[in-house]
């Protein structure tokens, strides 16, 4: 869930809708380093009570040696739009054990005129690949019934899913600083759109008219709730209907910016595969491979700033 004031976690159906969030704004002292990937510092004491609130503990997980050459590898991978944005705009960046969620952006006070942030990372993520936790986000969309034939598997290769989550939360950071989505006071405002919302989107979490569609406007990033497994094959084809690479890119159009981005560097520049498998009993049912639906393919174009030298 992406909050441009604030983060807050309620434990109900839609507790868990999204799995990044802009947090309540935190005041900070600390001096930047020259590397975004060295900043590592204790979450925002904000961040820690929002997830105490909910009856959680949470707690700082300091980085091993190999763990940070991980979050080094993820940086390095970054687009130069990415380098050039963090290297002004990321305070700090955090790792936190017993976290419900997968990362948490969270604007920062420092008393001055530039935007700045921190990143909260689940720090188990450094343990996973990207088809591993994909696997286990797509598959928070369903309902696992006892005796259902179905399974949904997400091949997004074996890199480090740091390297996902961190290009996609970094975005969020991009997006903030330039504006590449509207970004207005309420999710009901109906503002003027961006060349990346215009025909896409209507207000900040409803698509355009042509991409509401009733299936998919029940699944989980859009209603708070789960739908069958059995209706996994009819929810994928429905989205390759529409111009949005992932069900979660549904939830609203920051995350459709970061997904998108994530997606299109994944598999283009860094030559890996994203797709998403449906079987039944063992046999594929539904195969859904966002960089070749080519209503994505059209919504590519608006990336191009992201690779300027």
């Amino acid at each position: 869930m992406i909050k441009r004031l604030r983060f807050k976690l309620a434990m109900s159906a839609a507790a868990m809708l999204y799995f990044s969030a802009f947090a309540f704004a935190q005041k900070s002292s600390f001096h930047l380093h020259s590397d975004p990937e060295q900043r590592i510092r204790i979450a925002p004491e904000s961040v820690f009570k929002s997830f105490r609130e909910a009856g959680m503990k949470p707690a700082d997980h300091p980085l091993t040696s190999v763990e940070k050459e991980k979050v080094k590898n993820a940086f390095a991978h970054l687009t130069p739009l990415h380098q050039r944005i963090l290297k002004q705009h990321l305070q700090s960046i955090s790792f936190m054990d017993n976290m419900p969620n997968t990362a948490l952006t969270s604007p920062v006070d420092t008393g001055g005129a530039a935007k700045m942030f921190n990143i909260t990372f689940r720090a188990s993520l450094l343990n996973e690949n990207i088809s591993q936790w994909a696997t286990w986000k797509e598959n928070s969309c369903f309902k696992q019934d006892a005796d259902s034939a179905y399974s949904v598997r997400v091949e997004g290769g074996n890199l480090d899913a740091i390297i996902y989550v961190l290009m996609h939360e970094a975005t969020h950071i991009v997006d903030a600083v330039q504006d590449i989505n509207p970004h207005p006071a309420h999710a009901t405002d109906v503002v003027p759109s961006t060349p990346f919302t215009k025909g896409i989107w209507l207000r900040m979490n409803v698509p355009a008219e042509p991409y509401i569609d009733t299936l998919l406007e029940q699944t989980r990033f859009r209603s708070g709730k789960q739908v069958p497994i059995s209706q996994a094959p009819e929810v994928y084809a429905r989205l390759a209907k529409t111009p949005f690479p992932s069900l979660y890119a549904m939830a609203a159009w920051f995350e459709d910016v970061a997904e998108l981005t994530t997606i299109y560097h994944l598999t283009t520049k860094m030559n890996q595969p994203f797709y998403i498998v449906v079987t039944k009993n063992d046999v594929e049912q539904t195969r859904f491979e966002p960089m070749k639906n080519v209503l994505v393919k059209e919504r590519l174009r608006q990336l191009a700033a992201f690779y300027e030298p």
